[in-house]
């Protein structure tokens, strides 16, 4: 069993940076691609971003490709998500997620999720 535990959201300006963070626990996730979900109000979870359990391969969606940054640190169990020129559009609640597979990017096979943390864009 894996523990996902999202830190680092708040409530930012257009523009801005903020970096988020995902604490894994209960287990390692060497093995795991890990990814970043969001959810804005009225729409459906949505795929942000993807790393493999190396780190070596990573994927985008198109709306943040350029913008964000996913990267890991397996020493620390931990991933993360950098966000810069920050648009009204982000403001999402963000979720980690550990999927099956070492290498799927895309994230098609999640097998655990954290309980989200909030990003408000504001203008």
């Amino acid at each position: 069993q894996v523990r996902l535990v999202e830190s680092g959201g708040g409530l930012v300006q257009a523009g801005d940076s903020l970096r988020l963070s995902c604490l894994a626990s209960g287990r390692v996730i060497v093995n795991n691609a890990m990814g970043w979900f969001r959810q804005a109000p009225g729409k459906e979870r949505e795929f942000v971003a993807g790393i493999s359990a190396s780190g070596r391969s990573t994927n985008y969606a198109d709306s943040v490709a350029g913008r964000f940054t996913i990267s890991r640190d397996n020493a620390a169990n931990t991933v993360y998500l950098e966000m810069s020129s920050l648009k009204l559009e982000d403001t999402a609640a963000y979720y980690c997620a550990a999927d099956r597979s070492w290498n799927d990017v895309m994230m098609r096979n999640v097998d655990y999720w954290g309980q989200g943390t909030q990003v408000t864009v504001s203008s």
